[in-house]
């Protein structure tokens, strides 16, 4: 078993796992599954004085679990990267510690949160459920977040990275 648990897990096991939390999530707490709400949240939480309607009229009290969430995330992470995997898994490589690293990185998150925004939310809340309930715009945002990927990963990235 615990052989198991520290080699990557296969598709068929992992991809039910993590699309079981939609239902699971809309069951348990009658809310939907995203992470880039979080941002806002924090915003929110960060100027409460905000004249910005995106930050004033967002009810923070209501939102407050989507910090859970990504705090969630972030300690499975890295639970999972550095515990439960037989080699642990490098946070970042080293060219991106240094000031270079560090402005490519704050550029990078800014096109994302931008990205996610304009896109009317991130890749896994169109990915993940706004597939699972069958939204046309979730599947063309999805589309296209992998095409980015591609154009990155195959053209761009080499230039960047």
């Amino acid at each position: 078993m615990t052989d198991f648990i520290l080699q990557p897990w296969p598709w068929w096991f992992s991809g039910p796992l993590i699309g079981s939390a939609v239902p699971l999530l809309y069951l348990l707490a009658g809310k939907g599954f995203g992470v880039s709400t979080s941002l806002q949240q924090l915003g929110a939480l960060c100027s409460p004085g905000s004249k910005l309607a995106y930050l004033k009229n967002y009810d923070r009290r209501q939102g407050a679990w989507t910090l859970v969430l990504a705090l969630g995330i972030a300690i499975g992470g890295f639970t999972g990267s550095h515990w439960l995997s037989a080699e642990p898994i490098e946070f970042l490589p080293a060219r991106f510690f240094g000031v270079w690293g560090a402005i490519k990185l704050f550029i990078g998150g800014i096109l994302i949160g931008f990205g996610a925004r304009y896109a009317g939310g991130c890749t896994s809340g169109h990915a993940i459920t706004g597939l699972a309930n069958l939204n046309p715009p979730s599947l063309v945002a999805t589309i296209f977040f992998f095409v980015g990927g591609l154009g990155v990963t195959w053209g761009l990235g080499h230039i960047l990275f």
